[in-house]
């Protein structure tokens, strides 16, 4: 199998509680909470360690959050290659009210991360090589947006294939760079192409430009219960996944990046690729909290994944 390694610059620690109902100027007493270890690349490694394969998870650590980060991956039994940087691995919190089932969900920034801290990262990355690099989740608030594009360049001097999961300037700026795959949503792909979608033809034209003009190999655009297309310079296909339970569509996106790397290391081709990282994603949804995809769930949709 090949290598993959993913990389994740503002990784956290994702702690979930619930209470009876949320209300303000007092103090509410909260069920004991639960911790996970999160952030894109992280949690794609975790959905490929689900699905019986393995990778190795660069992430920064720093403080005593940092510390409990690496403890709960070594508890996952997760090869690691942490990046020491000076200031604090943020948390993010989210809190479940009993009373409406409503889910609150608040993120936090993450640290700042010096030049130096940045730098090796990248070095990382070059130290561990690989076949599959993963790059997924957000920039700290002080990194640049052209990082991704940085990594673009280092990933493709060692002959690897870069595979990207992000938005917002820093997906724009990976357009200026060829990596292999890239994975946005439609919302993502109508900001960083400037267009609106009224129809599937409009979509294949736009997205199959984007790969003709060199700037990605492939494009898998989520479209959430919807499923995803699969976009070459000579391919559009679009499948869909069966209706399943939704408990907590966290790490679903991961999960479906996970499942379509880890099958793409096994020498798979595209399709089904893309076939299994669907139902990765699908079943997901299924599991409460940050719990990601589970292994007889995915088996059980991945035949039902169909050609739309």
């Amino acid at each position: 199998m090949q290598k993959i390694v993913t990389l994740t610059l503002n990784p956290t620690i994702d702690k979930s509680t619930s209470v009876h109902s949320v209300a303000s100027e007092i103090k509410l007493r909260c069920a004991p909470p639960t911790f996970d270890p999160g952030g894109g690349g992280i949690n794609v490694t975790r959905a490929i360690k689900k699905l019986g394969g393995d990778s190795i998870a660069i992430y920064t650590q720093g403080g005593g959050t940092g510390g409990m980060l690496y403890e709960l991956l070594d508890a996952e039994d997760i090869q690691q290659h942490p990046v020491l940087i000076s200031n604090y691995t943020r948390e993010n919190l989210t809190v479940f009210e009993e009373t409406t089932t409503l889910q609150y969900r608040f993120g936090m920034p993450g640290p700042e991360i010096t030049a130096e801290e940045q730098e090796a990262c990248l070095d990382a990355i070059v130290e561990e090589g690989g076949d599959l690099i993963v790059a997924s989740g957000s920039l700290t608030p002080n990194m640049p947006d052209d990082f991704y594009a940085r990594l673009a360049d280092r990933v493709d001097d060692f002959g690897g294939k870069l595979i990207v999961d992000t938005s917002g300037p820093a997906l724009a700026a990976v357009a200026n760079k060829h990596v292999f795959l890239v994975k946005p949503n439609l919302r993502e792909l109508e900001l960083l192409t400037g267009e609106q979608f009224t129809s599937e033809a409009r979509l294949k034209e736009t997205a199959q430009d984007y790969i003709r003009n060199g700037l990605a190999e492939v494009l898998i655009i989520s479209m959430g219960a919807g499923g995803a297309a699969l976009v070459t310079a000579d391919d559009f296909i679009e499948m869909r996944p069966p209706v399943v339970p939704i408990k907590s569509k966290v790490g679903a996106g991961d999960s479906m990046v996970g499942g379509i790397t880890l099958a793409l290391a096994q020498g798979r081709d595209l399709r089904d690729a893309m076939r299994y990282g669907i139902a990765a994603g699908s079943a997901a949804v299924m599991t409460p909290g940050t719990q990601l995809c589970q292994p007889e769930d995915v088996a059980f949709i991945y035949p039902l994944v169909t050609i739309v």
